[in-house]
């Protein structure tokens, strides 16, 4: 073979190598308690320690590649696909947050992955991760809420307009109606147990500054300025970043969702210190 040859299949199988380096880590089916679910769980809680996601509705576990390329090298990762998400088998369990955090966390033991975790949560996700922190402070280092679902925003699914209430059980699976139904009761559950303000969160907040950027709830939030100033109010020692870019942050900019992460671990790690110097 041409020496000229060799070079470009040298060149060419190094590619490939970068490549598949670059490949984020893919979900695989497991049987938990009689159960098919999606998880991807790998690595070694290194510098950014264990991370567990959790997805928006309607996500997958894909959401997140490009923010698991990126810390896959460095910490022990979980993620999965919710009952009747992807090839997860769905259950007749409620969709309430409380019901989905309990499952969570069986998930994580049966997996042999031990707290503390770093939770981060997009969109309802974030709304289940902010119910997994305020019931189990003690399993948890840090939080990072990506656009999150926060208690009160979403009305009560009976007070949704006509139309948006037909199109949802239309075009919705079973799973994502189930949920749906459950979010202002979780928004509830979550405000009823204590804060945990001691624990570092970071939360990123998406405000397009694109003029065409227009704003589509289908009449499903509430816009009433008291619900907006307790949001606001909620979890005083957060560090909030506004952001230019998407509802699905970890989509269009994860690299703003990997330094989240990296800030909340520092953060974590900065208390840690402090402590252990007051004794």
């Amino acid at each position: 073979m041409p020496f000229r040859s060799l070079a470009a299949t040298a060149i060419l199988l190094a590619c490939g190598a970068v490549a598949a380096q670059e490949a984020p880590p893919v979900p695989s089916l497991h049987t938990v308690d009689g159960r098919h679910v999606e998880i991807l769980s790998e690595g070694m809680p290194r510098r950014l320690g264990t991370i567990v996601f959790e997805n928006g509705l309607r996500e997958k576990v894909e959401t997140w590649n490009g923010v698991l390329k990126a810390v896959a090298p460095q910490a022990r990762v979980f993620a999965y696909n919710r009952p009747g998400y992807g090839n997860s088998e769905d259950t007749p369990q409620s969709r309430d947050g409380a019901t989905i955090v309990e499952d969570l966390r069986h998930m994580l033991k049966e997996s042999g992955v031990a707290p503390p975790y770093v939770l981060v949560g997009h969109s309802l996700g974030g709304l289940y991760m902010q119910q997994f922190a305020r019931a189990h402070p003690d399993e948890v280092t840090g939080v990072v809420l990506v656009d999150a679902v926060y208690p009160g925003v979403i009305k009560r699914s009976e007070d949704f307009p006509f139309t948006t209430r037909v199109a949802k059980r239309l075009f919705f699976s079973s799973a994502v109606n189930r949920e749906i139904d459950q979010i202002h009761a979780t928004g509830d559950a979550v405000l009823a147990l204590p804060p945990a303000d001691a624990i570092p969160m970071i939360r990123l907040f998406n405000v397009p500054h694109s003029g065409g950027a227009v704003a589509v709830d289908f009449g499903v939030t509430d816009d009433d300025p008291a619900v907006r100033k307790r949001v606001e109010a909620l979890y005083p020692n957060a560090r909030k970043v506004i952001v230019d870019s998407d509802h699905r942050i970890q989509e269009a900019n994860p690299e703003l969702v990997v330094r989240a992460i990296e800030d909340v671990v520092a953060m974590a790690g900065a208390g840690q210190r402090h402590e252990a110097s007051q004794h």
